[in-house]
């Protein structure tokens, strides 16, 4: 059983790409059963963040084409825009893929620890859609350890760096006194809780909360002494806010042009900040055209994020060596597993050989025979049956020149060496 990474990221794809390969999460269970079903894949989990969508899996096919063809249906996106920056990671390359996304190595904001935390669902809901087996289990379990190792052990989350860190940095470019703003900040999810804690901190003078359900909007504004309201009352507080930092899980839209434009009339132009962390985008590419407005997607918010990598860089080296290490012991771990099956199968074997002769020299004890002579049958009769399909396969390979399996079988049975002669 191999391993197999797939899936394109920020680094691959555009956000336009990513947006069309994003899976719902309200879906997710049903994704991964389909997936197994259409493709004869055992094993699967797919993780599907604003900057990546990937799939994990334990498989046996040596081309992973017809995956990335089931991917380019399931979006109904053409296969070619798919191939073009898609990526497959094989074997011991999967794993050092997942355990470098599980550290942050891979992410857009080096090292930020909010991708362990979405590894994480995406397991538990792989195990609640029963598409994880045991190959899978352990590659996650080795990659969760791998993570924290590396965050106990390296300096590489230090000095907080996140998009909803740069998302306020950036704001604070624009205005540079956060005291005299107010923020509307759509969705309630980790990103946007970061973005509203790092506003808290800067002494923002107002944050409204803006969610499709009114208890999640409470709970995270009562955190900060906001101000929670459904989507719906949007384009009445879209009026006077400053700054508008979205991240939802829709699937369409929740700022058109429309809307803003109407909300700047009433502004008179003063300008509004824009950031749209979704995937997805929650914000029309075509409100960035209107004057007076400043919009940022993910993707423009590199530049700023560049800025505050230049300290985890050293650590991020360690990290990546403590990575190499951890892959080599997995590694090493599934070569031994491999192993237990030709051990048990071969065990299994030796046994019925065993029972069949000892069956023999009971029938040899009943029928008069001495013990000496039962015994005897039984040592040959085992000896003989031990060592014969061995010694038919040797001297096939003999004939057929193969003095490598030869020198194995030696090695494996420990002959022509100290200890054989003990």
């Amino acid at each position: 059983m191999a391993f197999l990474a797939l899936g394109i990221n920020h680094k691959t794809a555009s956000v336009s790409v990513r947006e069309k390969v994003a899976f719902v999460p309200e879906r997710m269970v049903e994704a991964q059963q389909r997936f197994c079903s259409e493709t004869g894949s055992h094993e699967v989990a797919i993780l599907s963040t604003c900057n990546r969508t990937e799939l994990y899996l334990a498989h046996e096919l040596a081309d992973p084409q017809p995956l990335l063809h089931w991917l380019a249906n399931y979006h109904g996106v053409p296969l070619n825009d798919l191939s073009a920056c898609a990526y497959a990671h094989p074997a011991e390359h999967a794993v050092q893929h997942m355990m470098r996304v599980a550290c942050g190595l891979d992410s857009m904001v080096l090292g930020e620890p909010q991708i362990l935390g979405q590894m994480k669902s995406a397991y538990a809901v792989a195990r609640e859609a029963g598409t994880v087996g045991p190959m899978l289990g352990r590659l996650f379990q080795s990659t969760f350890n791998a993570a924290k190792q590396v965050r106990s052990s390296t300096a590489i989350g230090e000095n907080p760096v996140s998009v909803a860190f740069a998302a306020v940095s950036l704001s604070r470019q624009i205005f540079s006194d956060l005291r005299h703003s107010q923020a509307l900040l759509i969705g309630a999810g980790e990103t946007i809780t970061l973005v509203a804690r790092h506003l808290h901190e800067q002494g923002i003078k107002r944050i409204v909360v803006a969610n499709r359900t009114l208890e999640r909007a409470r709970a995270l504004a009562e955190q900060f002494g906001a101000h929670a309201v459904l989507l719906s009352e949007i384009p009445q507080e879209l009026v006077n806010s400053d700054i508008v930092i979205s991240s939802t899980a829709s699937q369409l839209p929740i700022l058109g042009k429309g809307m803003v434009e109407s909300a700047l009339k009433k502004r008179k132009h003063r300008p509004i900040f824009m950031v749209d962390i979704a995937v997805p985008r929650d914000i029309e590419p075509q409100v960035g055209e209107l004057d007076d407005v400043y919009l940022y997607s993910v993707d423009d918010l590199q530049e700023v994020i560049n800025e505050n990598l230049k300290s985890r860089q050293q650590a991020a080296q360690a990290a990546e060596e403590l990575v190499a290490q951890c892959v080599a012991d997995f590694m090493q771990q599934m070569r031994a597993l491999s192993a237990v099956d030709v051990v048990r199968s071969y065990r299994e074997r030796a046994e019925s050989l065993r029972d069949e002769e000892l069956a023999k020299a009971l029938r040899a004890l009943r029928n008069g025979s001495s013990a000496e002579q039962a015994l005897q049958q039984l040592a040959r009769g085992l000896t003989n049956k031990l060592v014969h399909s061995p010694s038919v396969q040797l001297k096939k390979l003999s004939a057929a020149g193969r003095q490598d399996a030869l020198t194995l079988a030696q090695e494996l049975l420990a002959l022509n060496t100290p200890d054989s002669l003990t």
